[in-house]
């Protein structure tokens, strides 16, 4: 069937929805990506127009195709050991000062996929071993989480890791799998996914030693980054570090962290 082209009106509904419900903000640049992620879904359910569809999702009749919406419409860019001078400052800033024992959390706060969560799992069980760490790894989306509770990924998303990392962690795939890696059970168990809508109340996660909000705030206003900041603030310990993406700053956002360099701050 021919889906209609998505028209300026139908994308403003579009622009309105996710941010209600995500906080995202969508330049008019991405009218050619919203049209595009959905229009599988209008022949799905056989309608004309966007409008119909944007329609459907309104009528609070079908939930699932909502959440179906919103996967789609959330940006899911991310790779090993991404902007690797955060993993270094984890490395031998965070960690060479931790008592060995004591447990240690991190929350990766946008993790998609699972790529940032595994590679902070690689670091900390190369200087925690066995003891007590626990990486918490959240996202909207339950499409990417399902992809990375599994672990499995192909061979071209792992330039990033090192050839010391891929022969500790992860296993290589033969016959069928060729081509492709599977994260190591025994790290997997190490990192829990779960959804997460930091644009709204968070669940009860703990506390945590260290939070990667990274490559996320890009997408939301300034009062949005305020709020969802503000929220996750009580969670991290004091002298807890947070990290955000190399290309966001938290000036004009929050003053209770201390800036340490750029993209990286400490908890007084």
């Amino acid at each position: 069937m021919t889906v209609n082209a998505i028209n300026d009106q139908e994308f403003s509904q579009f622009q309105k929805l996710i941010y209600q419900l995500a906080g995202i903000n969508l330049s008019p640049a991405k009218k050619a990506l919203v049209s595009g992620r959905l229009a599988k879904r209008l022949v799905q359910y056989h309608l004309d127009s966007y409008g119909d569809y944007f329609g459907l999702l309104t009528a609070g009749h079908n939930p699932e195709e909502l959440q179906v919406a919103v996967d789609l419409l959330t940006t899911n860019e991310t790779y090993f050991f991404r902007e690797p001078r955060h993993f270094d400052f984890l490395r031998t800033r965070i960690l060479s000062r931790h008592k060995p024992g004591n447990p240690f959390r991190v929350w990766s706060a946008a993790c998609s996929s699972g790529e940032e969560s595994y590679s902070i799992a690689m670091v900390l069980a190369d200087h925690l071993g066995d003891g007590p760490w626990e990486v918490m790894a959240s996202d909207i989306c339950t499409r990417v989480l399902e992809k990375a509770r599994i672990g499995h990924y192909s061979m071209d998303r792992i330039e990033g890791i090192s050839r010391e990392h891929l022969s500790r962690y992860c296993l290589k795939g033969i016959g069928l799998q060729e081509n492709t890696l599977l994260v190591d059970k025994r790290l997997r168990s190490r990192v829990n996914f779960i959804q997460v809508n930091l644009s709204q109340p968070l669940p009860g996660l703990g506390v945590f030693d260290v939070i990667f909000l990274r490559n996320v705030m890009i997408y939301f206003d300034q009062e949005t980054k305020r709020q969802i900041v503000q929220r996750m603030l009580p969670l991290l310990k004091p002298g807890g570090h947070f990290l955000i993406g190399h290309s966001e700053t938290l000036n004009g956002v929050s003053d209770a962290l201390h800036p340490l360099g750029p993209s990286i701050y400490r908890k007084p």
